[in-house]
């Protein structure tokens, strides 16, 4: 019997590393590859370790040691671009439940108390960012932030804006739900398109044009189609408007003040957030808001401050993983997975509510993150065609008045 499983277990041995050979090579020659690695661990099994067997096996031969290199740094940009594109994806769409869930809330109708907190939470983990920076330097990298009043005032106009933002985002995400969200808010692009003429005086081309009227068309079929279910909320569809408005502004008066910060994003985030704080204040008063804080039944909760705490610890982390996705992917790659984020996210809404929803609702979605989709793409067409024309202008500029006129410049 011993005689017998000698000769079983050698065979078995000389499988498995055939087999561990082929599956682990290079799969554009896995035969040869794999067989020449076969031999190769065969001949020299004595004097090869397992961790040289397992090297041999992911690069595919000595003779292909380079291509194996390529292959798993390859392997590693995919897999690494996918988990951020995937972590953008969680936080991004369990933020917006998330806020829905706070203010949706029937027993605390306080949607500016809500922001405000997220806010004060957003400045304490700036603070707790830098002194774990300033405690780690070579793991953590995250900007001194020391509150300057010259520098808030310079970035108050933002300020203003952000408040208008963050607030008229929440209370259109209060009214017309999750499921609706992205129509409701969908016309940021349009109002980017008519503010950057209005105020910088900047002209769009004739394709982005077409794709703002193909989102005008897709928001309208959109509020077209809630109105015959019964479910619109002229209220709601009202502040998804101003916050699109808000949102374009935003984009426009961030250029203006980041030379206040030194051009950091971070820097920018806490002054923001400081001032917004300072403004909420009153407007909680001037909307009642404080007698209804003080009523509120869960107030000493610590489940209800758990969740306040969460939504402002995801409304933080979104700012970080939306660089880290533009970082490690492009500008144009990061529009396109927030559109398939949506997407994704007004199918969740729709499932977890079971609703039914009509086929020229679906087609007013589909609209909207495809028009969004198009101007991204045409924008980007745009700026690498302006790019490309930018060098060609400054040779013709260093050539000679003699070889200008050869070139008939």
């Amino acid at each position: 019997m011993a005689g017998l499983l000698l000769p079983v277990a050698e065979l078995s041995y000389h499988v498995g590393i055939l087999f561990f050979c082929i599956c682990f090579s290079a799969p554009v020659k896995v035969p040869a590859v794999g067989l020449s690695c076969y031999f190769y661990v065969t001949m020299n099994r004595t004097q090869l370790k397992r961790t040289g067997i397992l090297k041999m096996a992911l690069s595919g031969s000595e003779t292909m040691d380079h291509d194996g290199r390529e292959e798993e740094a390859f392997l590693f940009r995919a897999v690494r671009i996918a988990a951020v594109v995937a972590l953008y994806w969680f936080i991004s769409i369990t933020m917006v439940f998330l806020n829905n869930y706070l203010l949706d809330n029937q027993d605390l109708d306080a949607p500016l108390f809500v922001t405000f907190y997220q806010c004060v939470v957003t400045v304490g983990l700036c603070w707790l960012m830098q002194l774990v920076s300033s405690m780690c330097p070579g793991t953590v990298n995250f900007p001194s932030v020391k509150f300057d009043m010259k520098t808030s005032r310079e970035v108050l106009p933002l300020s203003i804006v952000f408040i208008g933002m963050i607030t008229f985002n929440n209370l259109c995400l209060k009214y017309v739900g999750v499921a609706f969200y992205t129509v409701g808010r969908s016309l940021s692009t349009v109002f980017n398109v008519l503010l950057s003429y209005v105020i910088l005086k900047q002209t769009t081309s004739l394709q982005a044009l077409t794709c703002c009227g193909i989102i005008l068309g897709g928001f309208w079929l959109g509020v077209d189609q809630e109105g015959l279910a019964g479910s619109l909320s002229w209220t709601g569809v009202f502040f998804g408007v101003l916050a699109s408005a808000c949102v374009s502004l935003n984009a426009i008066y961030t250029k203006k003040v980041m030379p206040a910060v030194d051009g950091s994003i971070w820097k920018l985030s806490y002054y923001n957030n400081i001032n917004a704080c300072i403004l909420f204040l009153p407007l909680i008063f001037m909307f009642g808001e404080a007698g209804k804080i003080a009523n509120f039944t869960h107030l000493t909760d610590l489940g209800f401050w758990g969740m306040m705490t969460l939504g402002g610890v995801f409304g933080f982390a979104i700012g970080y993983v939306t660089g880290l996705q533009i970082k490690f992917t492009s500008p144009l790659t990061h529009n396109v997975s927030g559109t398939a984020k949506a997407c994704a996210q007004t199918v969740i809404a729709v499932v977890y509510n079971s609703s039914s929803k009509s086929l020229l609702w679906w087609t007013s979605n589909m609209m909207v993150l495809g028009g969004s989709s198009a101007y991204t793409w045409v924008k980007s067409r745009e700026m690498k065609k302006t790019v490309s024309k930018v060098p060609q202008d400054s040779a013709n500029e260093k050539l000679l008045p003699k070889e200008k006129e050869n070139l008939g410049v």
